[in-house]
């Protein structure tokens, strides 16, 4: 009991310690400016048709497995 309460004070402690040590950045530039032209520079290439592919296949696999039970 005694060894628990302890513990749970030195972790107390050291959470209190290391958000003291944790500053954020500050504001800086800002980021790049957006194009006029283009409003909505997002990349949507690659990653979002690798996850809709891997979203399909797994569907896929769940319905084999449903149709096999």
């Amino acid at each position: 009991m005694k060894t628990s309460l302890v513990r749970h004070l030195f972790a107390a402690t050291l959470v209190l310690l290391a958000t003291s040590l944790a500053v954020a950045q500050g504001p800086g530039s800002g980021g790049p400016n957006p194009d006029p032209q283009q409003p909505t520079a997002v990349p949507i290439d690659g990653g979002v048709s690798l996850l809709v592919a891997a979203g399909v296949g797994l569907g896929l696999k769940k319905l084999r497995d449903k149709r096999r039970r």
